[in-house]
């Protein structure tokens, strides 16, 4: 099977009713990104950012995968489809995807405040002040925050440098680093970039665009891939 990876950005969600960072004009929720997304609104007001994901993670909860989503899934039965996401949602994985990646962590997990490699589940919507994991420290999201560095990249980069198709959707490949990933792809990789209000211009490598939502995106590459 070829190897198939895709790169989703906010833009993957919106059609499920998730919206964009680009779309609030850099709020989400009238909160700017200095209060809610940074270890220093942590520091500063923990009760705020626990609101803050709980409201994330009530939405995330309502939603439901739209047919990008279970378009890529689809795709699993004729290639070897790994997802590498900087959304942390998980409608890629209640659509039916088995290889996802989350480069920015993930809303319905937690973990702890002293040592990062004790994650948990949250069951329901509701991370808590005074939640705590198995050292007694408190419970954060699983979030990469802005100012934080991303310990997937490297795998992430790994998996695009093994891309026989590569495929982005929903992203303006401005943000580093993810946007850096595109560059780890073999010279002779078919590049497909999906997104309504995107260019390819100011890309250094030829990508054939198409300026449709996720889903419209996502049939239309199934078509294109016919022949793979």
């Amino acid at each position: 099977m070829k190897r198939l990876i895709v790169l989703t950005g906010a833009g993957m969600s919106a059609e499920s009713g998730l919206k964009t960072f680009r779309d609030m004009n850099g709020l989400w929720e009238n909160y700017p990104v200095s209060e809610v997304a940074t270890p220093e609104a942590w520091e500063r007001n923990p009760h705020l950012v626990l609101h803050f994901y709980n409201e994330r993670r009530k939405a995330l909860l309502e939603a439901k995968p739209n047919a990008g989503h279970i378009g890529l899934a689809e795709l699993e039965k004729r290639f070897d489809v790994t997802i590498i996401t900087q959304n942390v949602d998980d409608l890629h994985e209640r659509a039916g995807s088995r290889q996802v990646l989350h480069l920015h962590g993930e809303l319905r997990k937690s973990r702890s405040t002293v040592d990062p490699s004790l994650i948990y589940d949250i069951d329901g919507w509701e991370l808590k002040w005074g939640d705590k994991c198995d050292k007694g420290s408190q419970l954060r999201p699983h979030i990469v925050w802005f100012g934080e560095p991303v310990p997937m990249i490297s795998k992430a980069a790994e998996i695009v440098q093994v891309a026989d198709i590569l495929v982005v959707i929903g992203t303006s490949m401005q943000v580093y680093p993810a946007a850096g990933l595109v560059d780890y792809a073999p010279r002779n990789t078919p590049i497909y970039y999906i997104d309504p209000n995107e260019s390819s211009s100011g890309w250094t490598r030829r990508v054939e665009l198409m300026q449709m939502t996720a889903g419209k995106g996502v049939a239309r590459l199934q078509e294109l891939l016919t022949d793979f």
